[in-house]
């Protein structure tokens, strides 16, 4: 029973993978169609990535890397942001943490000149992440402050995040021997994802649990929160739960001597690893495959499976994979009774471990040496000199005490600039608070303005419509019938019908302006059809050839003053292409993100172009106009323009 709960699991997990191969390759065909270098094939790369980071992220370099380029060649900052914190996941699932630090510093760099809710959410992300490497690399102070930093965000902005921050935290407080603290936040992150709801995050969490009572010989314990996970795993999607899973179930069957299923999990759960192309999952679990192959006597395949964990591990730099790994040999050779290779193995591994010993012990003695000298902890020294066979290493009394007077002036240096910075930072901090009140204020007078604007165009159309349009088809109504009764020349006759032809002028007229005043199909219909109607019937009149297109729109509703403003802002801006830009093509497109709730207007078009820093000192109730009409949506605004090549407008509106 146990081998058919692993083969539906394992078949589970295959067909969720094909299922999202599937939806990659129709995003990937979408994105061919597109070849243009625009915000819109950004947003298609951005789809792609999402649906790729936990299955083949690695196919999912170039979508990444073409993010960044096309977001620096316009200027989209949303697009750098999520472009470099792309890297640095695809960079750190592949054990390259200098690269993931690089990375991720330089994202959250970008972000914090980002004050969105958005953007801090992403820090904090970002954070986590580089907790989990620094861990990784065993710089566990820095594991912690990053953590930490990610803990303080999730807690005010996302607590329904929060337990994988926790989650880190209870890791390094084990490696640093200290249990209690380790289960205290084991339970906290438990607490937060059952608050939280999601499946996918308890199923992580009882695992990450598991895990740490298994490694603390609660084995009883750990086996009960195994069978606890064991329903959400095969019910999420989540197939680095269901490898945490498989390892874990391996190590318990280990354990209990069932070599059989532990063989199963542990190359279960290696197969999911290279699946996701994750180097460090894959050097750990080849390990305890191995080893249980040994202990059930399948040398063959122990040796097969072992020289892939040497060449895996001296090609990725995991030295730890070594170590593993000749150990390995080493007892494979005495059971082959072939000491003297059994031999040659134990001190091949005795050497790495003195050579990886004997780094780290340098860099340990060279911090804590720098840390005792500034202090003046001349018994440490002593201390640490014994420890590290270090002999006749001696700090005079005067040179400490110097030491200590410099330390002490430059410390006093640091306070007084920093004192200073805190002053300058409140003085600035007043003054924004100061603009954002100002700011507050010209919005609320400007969405008045808009109001009231929108409300008399409704009027005066509705007007037009109904009362003047009325009379004007009550006349031509009268009119027609006197014909009817009047004996007139043949000029008069003409006279009278030219008449009448324009006073059908005069109403098609008055309708056309009521209806631009205030277009009915923007009230039923919505902005998509709107803008569609729009587009079409511009491209009608021969004026310029308009094109339409919208992405995202199908479910979206948007509020009536939202909309009016987005449909004022596209006629002023297609009209503007019309009379200054000379163009002949203009085109419209309207793009709704589902994961950003963000709505993009695009207008393009191939005129003659304008010089962009003349904008902010045009003088006309055009451009005036649009720029108002975005500050009052809170949306941001970017102009690209080449002379003879046209000018292109992307306005972005958090929905």
């Amino acid at each position: 029973m146990k081998k058919l709960l692993l083969i539906l699991m394992v078949l589970m997990a295959s067909a969720r993978l094909f299922s999202q191969t599937t939806q990659l390759d129709s995003i990937k065909a979408v994105i061919a169609k597109h070849p243009q270098r625009d915000s819109l094939r950004v947003s298609m790369l951005v789809d792609y990535v999402l649906t790729a980071v936990n299955t083949n992220t690695s196919q999912a370099l170039p979508f990444m890397q073409e993010i960044v380029s096309i977001s620096k060649e316009l200027n989209f900052a949303k697009g750098i942001q999520l472009g470099y914190i792309y890297l640095q996941i695809y960079y750190s699932d592949r054990g390259d943490f200098a690269e993931s630090a690089l990375y991720g510093d330089t994202a959250i760099r970008v972000l914090q000149k980002d004050t969105s809710l958005s953007a801090t959410i992403n820090i904090a992300y970002l954070y986590n992440n580089l907790g989990g490497d620094s861990y990784k690399m065993g710089d566990y102070s820095k594991a912690i402050d990053h953590y930490t930093k990610a803990a303080e965000i999730m807690e005010k902005y996302k607590p329904e995040i929060i337990a994988s921050a926790y989650n880190g935290l209870s890791v390094v407080y084990e490696a640093l021997s200290q249990p209690e603290k380790a289960f205290e936040y084991d339970k906290k992150a438990i607490a937060a994802a059952e608050k939280s709801g999601n499946k996918a995050s308890i199923a992580r969490r009882y695992l990450n649990y598991a895990e740490r009572l298994f490694n603390l010989k609660y084995y009883r314990e750990a086996d009960s929160m195994l069978k606890k996970s064991a329903p959400l795993v095969s019910e999420t999607n989540d197939v680095i739960a269901m490898a945490l899973f498989y390892q874990l179930r391996g190590g318990n069957s280990r354990i209990k001597k069932q070599y059989p299923q532990a063989i199963a999990d542990f190359r279960a759960a290696y197969q999911i690893g290279i699946g996701n192309d994750d180097k460090y999952q894959q050097i750990s679990l080849l390990d305890p495959l191995i080893k249980s192959l040994l202990d059930a006597g399948e040398l063959d395949q122990a040796k097969t499976m072992n020289d892939t964990l040497l060449a895996k591990s001296i090609l990725y730099q995991m030295p730890f994979g070594r170590l593993n790994a000749y150990d390995n040999l080493a007892k494979w050779n005495l059971l082959r009774k072939d000491y003297a290779n059994a031999y040659r193995y134990l001190e091949l591994k005795t050497q790495l471990a003195d050579s990886i010993s004997s780094d780290e012990t340098k860099s340990k003695i060279s911090m804590m040496e720098t840390r005792f000298k500034v202090a003046g902890k001349d018994r440490e020294i002593k201390s640490l000199q014994d420890e590290k066979q270090i002999q006749q290493l001696q700090l005079r009394q005067k040179s400490t005490f110097i030491y200590i007077l410099i330390g002490s002036a430059i410390a006093l240096l640091i306070i007084s600039l920093l004192s200073y910075r805190n002053y300058r930072h409140r003085q600035k901090l007043q003054q924004a608070i100061i603009d954002e009140l100002e700011t507050e204020k010209q919005l609320t007078a400007t969405e008045a303005v808009f109001k009231g604007e929108e409300q008399e165009r409704t009027r005066l159309a509705k007007d037009l419509h109904d009362g003047l349009g009325g009379m004007l088809s009550g006349i031509k109504f009268s009119l027609s019938n006197m014909k009817e009764n009047l004996v007139m020349t043949p000029d008069n006759a003409r006279a009278f019908g030219r008449s009448i032809d324009m006073l059908d002028s005069s109403i098609k007229e008055m309708r056309r302006v009521a209806h631009n005043m205030m277009p009915e199909i923007l009230v039923k219909y919505g902005l998509d059809t709107a803008l569609k109607e729009f587009c079409s019937e511009i491209d009608r009149s021969g004026a310029i050839h308009a094109d339409y297109q919208s992405v995202g729109m199908g479910n979206v509703t948007i509020d009536q003053t939202t909309s009016v403003a987005i449909y004022r802002v596209v006629q002023e801006l297609v009209n503007n292409a019309i009379k200054h830009a000379q163009a002949k093509c203009v085109l419209v497109q309207l793009h709704h993100s589902v994961q950003e709730k963000m709505l993009a207007v695009t207008v393009e078009d191939n005129g003659k172009g304008l010089d962009v820093n003349m904008l902010k000192d045009a003088a006309g109730l055009g451009w005036r106009s649009i720029q108002n009409r975005v500050d009052f949506l809170k949306g941001k605004i970017d102009v690209h323009s080449k002379p003879d090549e046209g000018t292109s407008v992307m306005i972005e509106i958090g929905i």
